[in-house]
């Protein structure tokens, strides 16, 4: 599974304006259900709201995968968000968190979606790779990132 299958272009959000968990979640559930008609923006805030109920999805070094399965979704689909200030979003190092991929599944998958997480966090291990996406300029230069460091696996 390569990267460029659930993300596209214009699924980019270099200037995440959030400053809370509940507000970055639904900047980014906002930009899946835009382009994505078929998505019901609750009824995602509400999936992906109860699976931060059940731990948080910051896995520290400034990266969380919000996740999680919606109906009405035929493949897996991916927001990347970045916010420079950061925010906290209950992360295991306690620290703030930068880099958001969100992640969204069909209903009735399990093994596609359980390779897309792990796809995804294979990804941000490297600090130089995730340095690189802070600083860069724009949305066009960390989906060129994203494509670069996914074509390297």
């Amino acid at each position: 599974m390569k990267i460029t299958e659930i993300l596209s272009p214009e699924m980019v959000l270099p200037d995440l304006k959030g400053t809370t968990k509940p507000a970055i979640l639904q900047e980014l559930a906002g930009c899946l259900a835009a382009r994505y008609k078929n998505i019901d923006i609750a009824a995602l805030a509400a999936v992906l709201a109860e699976r931060e109920r059940l731990g948080s999805t910051a896995i520290g070094d400034g990266i969380a995968i919000p996740h999680g399965k919606v109906r009405g979704v035929a493949k897996i689909l991916g927001v990347f968000g970045r916010c420079a200030a950061g925010v906290d979003f209950d992360s295991l190092d306690g620290g703030p968190t930068h880099l958001f991929f969100l992640l969204v599944a069909p209903e009735d998958s399990t093994s596609l979606h359980l390779k897309a997480l792990a796809r995804v966090s294979r990804l941000f291990k490297d600090g130089v790779f995730r340095e690189h996406l802070i600083a860069a300029s724009g949305a066009d230069e960390i989906y060129r990132l994203i494509v670069e460091e996914d074509g390297r696996y």
